[in-house]
């Protein structure tokens, strides 16, 4: 569980396992800060939702890959809600294309976002949680920064470089009762799966021994426990949620 008012910020949080996280947190007794790109309306639904759970909750928009902008969110958030003490990274792209077809610019935003965007909001995160010596820092991964998978060549490297991230800042941390962990979703019931053809959709699906999708709500589970004041000893690790994908 969360201690009641804790702060924490999702980032990408208006959709999909961003969203679920969000209401988590919000119903273990955290309030909650939103962040989003470009869609305001799905984000403040998002809000809305948090809100129900009896949580206070702030949306912002900005680029986690935007200095500014993440210096104005953190800004932002103290100003709203205190100082934050949970950090979810969840704010992702994609640019899928074969290696071959692959443009820099579609290389360059996956990482800028992915990648340098949890670098700016972690850096960002760990000076007030030194200060409190309490913090929880949860990078959201995917099982193909384990695996690879062709035609994402960007997104694999920039989520193998977040579990590579997050390692070392858990070591550089950990004595100030500050933990870094990674949760690898595999392929989740979202959007983006949604428009997925039925045959696509069983291929994937007999490649993982739990035979289905995973909910949102199973990846967010994990995230509050690594979240949560249980989960002060466990730093370092990568949670795959992935039904089985991966294992060995």
């Amino acid at each position: 569980m969360i201690r009641g008012g804790r702060v924490a910020i999702v980032t990408g949080g208006s959709r999909g396992i961003g969203r679920a996280v969000a209401v988590r947190l919000a119903n273990e007794g955290a309030n909650v800060a939103i962040t989003y790109r470009s869609n305001e309306a799905a984000a403040e639904a998002a809000a809305e939702e948090v809100r129900a759970a009896g949580a206070l909750c702030e949306v912002f928009k900005g680029d986690v890959a935007s200095p500014k902008d993440v210096a104005a969110l953190f800004e932002g958030v103290g100003d709203a809600l205190g100082q934050v003490e949970i950090l979810i990274n969840n704010a992702g792209v994609t640019r899928d294309n074969l290696m071959m077809r692959m443009k820099e610019n579609e290389f360059d935003e996956v990482l800028r976002t992915n990648l340098k965007g949890t670098y700016l909001c972690t850096r960002a995160a760990l000076r007030p949680m030194i200060r409190a010596r309490w913090g929880r820092i949860v990078n959201v991964s995917s099982v193909v920064g384990l695996v690879g998978n062709a035609g994402q060549a960007n997104y694999a490297a920039s989520k193998a470089g977040i579990i590579g991230f997050t390692k070392s800042v858990a070591r550089e941390v950990a004595q100030r009762a500050i933990t870094a962990n990674v949760v690898a979703p595999g392929y989740v019931e979202t959007e983006l799966t949604q428009n997925l053809t039925d045959d696509i959709k069983d291929q994937i699906k007999s490649q993982v021994p739990a035979g289905r999708f995973a909910e949102a709500e199973e990846v967010a589970g994990v995230a509050a426990f690594l979240a949560g004041e249980d989960a002060g000893y466990v730093t370092g690790q990568t949670l795959a949620v992935d039904g089985g994908m991966t294992m060995q």
